[in-house]
């Protein structure tokens, strides 16, 4: 398997399927490709007509759109649990990763996933401060039915799905509920989170 990614440092729907690939033991290659420069848009066109990231490339089958990688992973190792066994707990994991997925494009924008920046919050537009809300209330209604340390209990696609907002918080200095403090740092001590975090450090100082 070869996953094309963008900078770890940046690139939040890169960070998703490769925590998925990490948890599943999967062996793969890594490609990086640098964002914001003049030919990356060419340099991804040559693994999919997409022109995003991330992609996966397994044998002759290639995946694009970090969801459809993330549940190709959970068809291909299924040993992994990267859903919850249950079909009604699978079927709201699903719905909330899909939301994250599709919404939140205010958080997006306003709070850019950057793992190299740590400062103050800036002034958050009500749209904004909408989406962390609604994050907020899909965390803690899930943490409590499940009892954590994960939304689902044990990790799954939907943690890999929100990671990023994590590191958001974090890097952001965005002020969340305490009961959410746990979980947060349940994400960011998983050994792939970990490393994912190391490799960007580097990858900040080897880009420039």
């Amino acid at each position: 398997m070869k996953l094309v990614i963008g900078n770890k440092n940046l690139s939040s729907w890169s960070l998703r399927p490769w925590l998925a690939l990490k948890h599943a033991g999967a062996v793969f290659e890594e490609i990086m490709i640098p964002l914001n420069k003049a030919n990356t848009h060419e340099q991804i066109l040559r693994y999919a007509p997409s022109g995003r990231v991330p992609i996966l490339i397994d044998g002759p089958l290639t995946i694009w759109d970090s969801l459809a990688i993330c549940e190709y992973v959970a068809e291909h190792f299924p040993e992994a649990e990267l859903w919850p066994g249950d079909k009604k707990l699978r079927a709201q994991a699903r719905s909330l990763s899909a939301e994250m997925h599709a919404g939140f494009a205010s958080l997006r924008q306003q709070l850019p996933m950057n793992l190299s920046y740590k400062g103050p919050c800036p002034p958050l537009r009500p749209d904004t401060l909408a989406d962390i809300k609604r994050i907020e209330a899909i965390w803690k209604e899930s943490l409590e039915n499940s009892g954590g340390p994960f939304l689902f209990g044990a990790f799954s696609i939907a943690d890999a799905m929100y990671a990023p907002v994590v590191t958001r918080f974090t890097s952001y200095s965005v002020a969340v509920d305490r009961d959410l403090d746990l979980y947060m740092l349940a994400i960011a001590q998983l050994p792939a989170m970990r490393q994912w975090v190391g490799a960007a450090a580097e990858e900040v100082v080897s880009l420039g």
